[in-house]
């Protein structure tokens, strides 16, 4: 079983020369930026692979226990997290008058990856976090701002999310908890499933962000409202007060994340109801609530990445170290190591290349959302936020289908080593493929991308980026490198596929959406892959000019320049299918009648 080894050398390159660090150090507030970038680097390295990977696999195996109402997480859980908080990662990216360091989301992106990638069991606690101050800093009174937001960066407390109800997943319309005013106060009773960390015993509270409606609050989305819930009562100087009226009744028995609770929450079961405090202005709780749902949709595209780059460095050492059979076109008598099997080398590239991209990808867009968030310009941060925006459901929606695919492929290195929970590899494999379902599934990503970021502004931003690429395709065709003019050809011919299903989908949904959404999982997926490919086209460009100037990491570049060409040629070689499945095949996705799906398994009945 192999330790994580973050990626630094590749993560440097993301950050610097595609996501630019040196221009998000001119944003205001972010001028230290540089100066602490490698440090914290190094710093996570060490942290993920020193004290969170050895808690991997034995959480895994030993999982969360629930009695009485109490959670018990995994021997040495309680004290990771203690030395995590206290090494202050909560806060990286929190304004420092709540105890945070200031840190631009791009520093972020690395960091949750390593978590992620050395145990995602532990990482899904501390995540949560972030978004809760978030959306308190964001939408909270200046009161509950300074009561609540301190604490989480110290750690000292933890936050949650407490959104799904037995009969309402991603259809919060049906969300039926009940909030009822009292004095300065309301009372929550409800029941919330499937709530991460919502009991555990590695922190003194518990801040539940809750969504409720109010009496006569109107139907559907537009009558819920958010909630602070504590599991203890926080008196006004901070300290806790006696237990409030929330309880956990159990916890899920899950294919993978073992080591972290998925809770059922009861409110008001035992005293009338839990006591909540409304955050921001009523009937606008779902609104506050995607603030802490994009940061987490964002987080599990990064998290998926983690676990898939775990994934991949298990596959190359084992690669590297499993003899069997020999190279035939070597004409060696004796059996190899397997890395030399041309299909073992194509299964490797097919996941490095993809790593690379997704991680481009996922690091120019936090950069993009720190230049939404501080630019001067008003214009300049219209323009990121709105790419931010179109990216996040892409983010989220390709790179988790992505590394489920990845991690299968690790799995299929492995052959049947892999199959074994011995091996380790089994556990990224279970692990990651709940990446694409919480937070929203891939279907519902694939309904953001057409219906909110394509059909509702007519296509503006996203002809506008498409744009954009096309610019930089153009920019190509003079490259030097024979390797970089067939990238560039191939990623010219991914964009103009692009533009072409956009346009398509854009004028099919005037006149038919069913037919318009039927592929938007397609639609995501092609959106991922080229602008994947946009980044590996990027980083080629940037290699071969390294590797003109003699640049003394030549080495470093030239396996970037053919991990870029792989891409171009395996991944990007994917529009022209998509582009057929989406344009041709849509009409065929609701071709059959409900009762047509079974109708080989009713009974024929002779006259």
């Amino acid at each position: 079983m192999s330790t994580y080894r973050a990626p630094l050398r590749e993560m440097q390159f993301v950050l610097r020369e595609l996501a630019h660090a040196d221009e998000i150090a001119k944003l205001p507030g972010y001028e230290e930026t540089l100066d602490v970038l490698d440090s914290i680097l190094e710093e996570a390295a060490a942290f993920a692979s020193g004290v969170l990977d050895p808690l991997n696999a034995t959480g895994d195996r030993e999982g969360c226990t629930w009695k009485d109402g109490e959670v018990a997480t995994p021997a040495g859980f309680k004290e990771a997290y203690r030395r995590f908080a206290q090494a202050d990662w909560i806060g990286l990216p929190v304004p420092p008058e709540y105890g945070g360091q200031g840190l631009p989301s791009l520093v972020l992106g690395p960091t949750l990856e390593m978590w992620n990638a050395a145990n995602v069991g532990f990482a899904n606690g501390p995540l949560l976090n972030q978004g809760a101050i978030e959306a308190i800093e964001l939408t909270g009174s200046e009161a509950q701002k300074s009561l609540y937001i301190p604490r989480l960066v110290s750690g000292e407390w933890t936050g949650t999310m407490c959104l799904t109800e037995p009969q309402a997943g991603s259809d919060l319309a049906q969300v039926r908890t009940k909030a009822v005013p009292e004095g300065d106060h309301y009372r929550i009773s409800g029941q919330k499933i499937f709530i991460t960390f919502g009991e555990h015993d590695m922190a003194a509270n518990i801040v539940h962000l809750v969504l409720a409606r109010l009496p006569g609050a109107p139907e559907g989305t537009k009558g819920i409202s958010l909630f602070i819930v504590p599991k203890f009562l926080v008196e006004p100087d901070g300290s806790l007060g006696e237990r409030n009226d929330v309880h956990c009744s159990g916890i899920e028995h899950k294919l993978g994340i073992n080591a972290n609770p998925t809770c059922t929450l009861n409110y008001g079961e035992r005293n009338g109801g839990a006591i909540g405090y409304l955050v921001g202005e009523a009937n606008r709780g779902l609104e506050y609530m995607f603030i802490m749902m994009n940061a987490a949709r964002f987080s599990v595209g990064v998290q998926a990445l983690g676990i898939a780059d775990r994934a991949y460095q298990s596959a190359l050492q084992f690669a590297k170290e499993r003899v069997q059979s020999r190279d035939v076109a070597a004409r060696s008598p004796q059996p190899q190591p397997i890395v030399k099997h041309p299909d073992v080398r194509r299964m490797l590239m097919w996941m490095k290349s993809q790593l690379e991209a997704m991680r481009a990808l996922a690091y120019v867009t936090a950069a993009s959302l720190d230049y939404a968030h501080r630019h001067p310009d008003e214009r300049i941060r219209k323009q990121h936020k709105a790419f931010v925006e179109l990216m996040i459901p892409v983010v989220k929606g390709w790179c988790t289908e992505t590394a489920i695919e990845l991690c299968s492929t690790a799995l299929q290195v492995f052959g049947g080593m892999g199959y074994v929970e011995e091996t380790g590899i089994a556990q990224q494999y279970r692990d990651v493929r709940i990446t694409a379902i919480y937070e929203g599934t891939t279907g519902i990503q694939g309904l953001d991308l057409v219906g909110r970021k394509l059909i509702r502004d007519m296509g503006a931003t996203a002809t506008s980026v498409i744009a954009q690429m096309r610019a930089f395709a153009k920019e190509l065709d003079s490259a030097q490198s024979a390797e970089v003019a067939e990238i560039a050809q191939a990623f010219a011919r991914s964009v103009e596929t692009l533009a072409d299903v956009s346009q398509w989908i854009g004028m099919t949904a005037m006149g038919d959406l069913h037919r318009a959404f039927a592929c938007s999982v397609p639609y995501l997926r092609l959106w991922g892959i080229v602008a994947g490919g946009w980044q590996m086209a990027r980083a080629a460009q940037i290699a071969a000019r390294r590797i003109a100037a003699g640049d003394p990491e030549s080495e470093f570049y030239q396996a970037k320049l053919a991990t870029a060409h792989f891409y171009a040629a395996h991944v990007l070689g994917q529009d022209v299918a998509l582009q057929r499945q989406i344009k041709e095949g849509s009409a065929a996705v609701m071709a059959l009648s409900e009762d047509q799906f079974d109708l080989d398994r009713k009974p024929t009945v002779v006259a």
